[in-house]
């Protein structure tokens, strides 16, 4: 399942009736009553203009960049602005043209390195298949006001899909990238046949000199357009993402780059999740010295619901899932670890016919707060995949409203307090 330029994409219920088989997952839920998060979310006026959308958070040594894509007419530009002490920067662009792939699902980032450096990335669309795409990265040394010749982390030169990138940083001061490759793939073949091939998960790494020091395969076969996700734990950096096995069973693995290599792909909970289509629905992580929060969406009795998990050991096994939602959820998922230990997520609740984004803190003994709704403070419908992170005693939040056909990007902000 190819993800098709300006598609309206979103879990459909309709669609995984049809094509799921849905087990039972082991959730622990505490049985204590859900505890009160005393938390106020506050509008924070979004430096994003008319007819913006696909926003993306990043985090890095107490700086947050906030990215995403406007668009005029048949134009698009990535742009960005940090997080200040008073609100956001200036907004700068990084590309602009009417060859960009644009896509609610597979959307640009920015990150700001340790020495001030800002390297985004963005998606170009692909000539002759109408769902080649390929990722393109640039770097900026004076704070975006000018941008280097774009380059690609992959050189196969096939027209397929490349995306679902995750930014993160590299050794020595460079800047690493995982995506999802198609060059093992076969656009013109059935989908679903075996003539149709495997998405893969790749990752490189650029040294401070914006050298390429090589290209590698995670995992050979992956969720074909399931959002990625790194974070850096004290003992390296880890990746997650949604595999696909030759059963059609799409749970969430995780991989760990450590001393220069990537660990075998291991499964954070096997929820045994069969799908004959990409859900569209990838996983969150967030890391902090050898603590790892996963949070991602599956379908059990004909509902869907997004789950956490912890990990104390950089990842390498994590503890048993903590339900998220209170009915059930569409996912769109994002998580931020608390200096506490305990974990801020938001995701997308489904009840009663309508949907809701919403957040909660939930601790590691599965403890969860009271649910914050964020809706309460927009006007029109929540679209794309919201964000949620973590920078110093503030929460940021970040997502897509849509107001009779018109999006624009909103951001907002609570203050933690200690406990």
């Amino acid at each position: 399942m190819m993800v098709r330029k300006n598609a309206l994409l979103g879990t459909s219920c309709g669609l995984l009736l049809i094509l799921s088989a849905w087990p039972q997952v082991g959730a622990h839920v505490s049985s204590r009553a859900d505890q009160d998060w005393a938390i106020t979310v506050e509008t924070l006026p979004s430096p994003a203009g008319a007819n913006s959308a696909e926003p993306q958070l990043t985090a890095h040594g107490g700086r947050v960049t906030l990215s995403w894509i406007e668009r005029n007419g048949s134009r698009a530009s990535v742009k960005l602005a940090g997080r200040t002490t008073s609100g956001w920067s200036d907004v700068r662009t990084v590309v602009s043209g009417t060859n960009l792939f644009v896509n609610a699902a597979d959307v640009p980032s920015a990150l700001e390195l340790s020495d001030r450096t800002l390297v985004a990335h963005w998606l170009r669309e692909g000539s002759g298949n109408p769902d080649a795409y390929d990722v393109r990265l640039s770097w900026s040394k004076d704070g975006g006001v000018t941008w280097s010749q774009p380059t690609s982390p992959h050189h196969d030169g096939t027209q397929t899909e490349h995306g679902f990138a995750s930014l993160f940083n590299g050794p020595n001061g460079g800047v690493g990238i995982v995506w999802l490759d198609g060059r093992k793939t076969n656009p013109e073949a059935p989908e679903g046949s075996a003539e149709a091939g495997d998405m893969g998960l790749r990752a490189a790494v650029y040294g401070p000199d914006r050298r390429q020091r090589g290209e590698t395969l995670i995992a050979p076969r992956v969720c074909e357009c399931c959002s990625t996700s790194v974070a850096e734990t004290s003992e390296g950096l880890i990746v997650a993402f949604r595999s696909r096995s030759a059963t059609e069973v799409r749970d969430v693995f995780v991989s760990r780059f450590a001393d220069g290599h990537w660990s075998a792909p291991t499964p954070v909970h096997e929820d045994g999740w069969q799908i004959k289509a990409c859900p569209i629905n990838g996983p969150a992580l967030s890391a902090r010295d050898r603590d790892v929060a996963v949070v991602w969406f599956t379908m059990q009795n004909d509902e869907g619901h997004t789950f956490l998990a912890f990990s104390r050991d950089g990842g390498r096994t994590f503890g048993q899932p903590v339900r998220v939602d209170d009915v059930s959820s569409l996912g769109k998922v994002s998580v931020a670890l608390l200096q506490d230990g305990s974990a801020a997520v938001s995701w997308i609740e489904f009840a009663e016919k309508r949907s809701q984004l919403k957040a909660r803190r939930i601790e590691p003994s599965g403890v969860r707060s009271n649910a914050v709704t964020l809706a309460g403070i927009a006007n029109g419908q929540t679209s794309g995949v919201p964000r949620l992170v973590l920078s110093g005693d503030e929460l940021l939040f970040a997502w897509t409203e849509t107001n009779n056909g018109t999006s624009q990007v909103r951001t907002a902000r609570a203050a933690l307090r200690e406990r």
